[in-house]
C-alpha cells in the first residue's frame, strides 16, 4: 500500500504536541519511519499566526521536497489581504499548492457566499479541494451551511471524532457528491468496513492528523481492515491523488 497522507502539518504550534515537528525535513523523517510515501501538508502558523505568514513558511518549507504538496489557508478578501484571485492561483501553482483550508472560528469570519463567494465559486469551478477541520475553527453547522450554498464544492472534512460523528458526516456523503472524510481520528472497531459498505471507498482519505496524532494507528487499522485490496489502495492514497490531479490551477 502506498500511503498519501491528506492531513499533516509542521512548524511549532502555540500548544505543543507530544513530539513537535519544526520543519518539513522533520516531517519527512517521521514519514520515512512510518512508511508514508507522500503528504498534503500545511504549516501550523497558517492557524496560529496568520494565513499570510503561514502560507509563506509552507511554500518555503516544501520548495525542495517533491514528496510534500502544499495546502494554503485563505480568508475573506474584502480587506485585500490577498492578491487578486488570478494572481493568487498563479502563486499556488508556482508553490505546488493544490488545496486550501479555512479556520473561520479561529480567524473570526463566516465561511459563506456573502463573505467568500468569489473564492468559493472559483474553487467549485476549478475543483480545488477545501479542507475543514473540526478541531480548528469549524463546527458541523458551518459545514452543513456551506455545502447547502455550494453543493458541488470539493470538501474534505477532517479531524472528526469516532463517537457518533457518523451521524454528522454520513448525511453529507449521501447528499453531496464531492464531500470526503479523512480517517485521522476514526479508530472505531469495524468503522472503516461499515463506511465502505455504506458509502464506498471512493469518499475516504487516509489522514494521520500528525503530529497531534500518531501516523501508525490509522495505517495499522487500514492495513488490517476487512476490505478488498482495491478499497485499501484507494483510501491509502489513490483517492487523494485523484482529487489533487483534478484541481485546475
Amino acid at each position: 500500500m502506498r500511503f498519501f497522507d491528506c492531513n499533516a502539518f509542521f512548524g511549532l504550534p502555540m500548544v505543543r504536541p507530544l513530539a513537535p515537528v519544526p520543519t518539513a525535513a522533520d516531517l519527512l523523517d517521521a514519514m520515512d519511519r512510518n512508511g508514508i510515501e507522500r503528504a498534503l501538508v500545511w504549516h501550523i502558523a497558517q492557524h496560529d499566526d496568520s494565513p499570510q505568514t503561514g502560507n509563506a513558511l509552507l511554500a518555503q518549507g516544501i520548495r525542495d521536497q517533491p514528496r510534500l504538496t502544499g495546502c494554503w489557508t485563505i480568508l475573506p478578501n474584502q480587506a485585500r489581504e490577498f492578491p487578486p484571485l488570478p494572481v493568487f492561483l498563479r502563486q499556488m501553482r508556482e508553490a505546488r499548492v493544490r488545496a486550501l483550508r479555512v479556520f473561520p472560528g479561529s480567524h473570526r469570519f463566516l465561511a459563506n457566499a456573502v463573505s467568500m463567494g468569489d473564492w468559493l465559486e472559483a474553487m467549485v469551478a476549478r475543483r480545488i479541494p477545501l479542507f475543514l477541520s473540526l478541531r480548528r475553527g469549524v463546527e458541523w453547522r458551518d459545514v452543513y451551511a456551506l455545502l447547502a450554498e455550494f453543493p458541488e464544492l470539493v470538501c474534505v472534512v477532517c479531524d472528526h471524532g469516532c463517537w457518533g460523528e457518523d451521524r454528522m458526516f454520513r448525511p453529507l456523503l449521501e447528499r453531496y457528491p464531492y464531500v470526503y472524510v479523512d480517517t485521522a481520528h476514526y479508530l472505531l472497531d469495524g468503522g472503516l468496513e461499515s463506511l465502505v459498505a455504506g458509502c464506498g471507498a471512493r469518499r475516504l482519505l487516509f489522514g494521520s492528523g500528525f503530529p497531534e496524532s500518531y501516523m501508525g494507528g490509522m495505517m495499522m487499522a487500514l492495513r488490517h481492515a476487512r476490505l478488498p485490496d482495491e478499497a485499501k489502495t484507494a483510501i491509502a492514497g489513490g483517492n487523494l491523488a485523484r482529487i489533487l490531479e483534478e484541481a485546475q490551477l
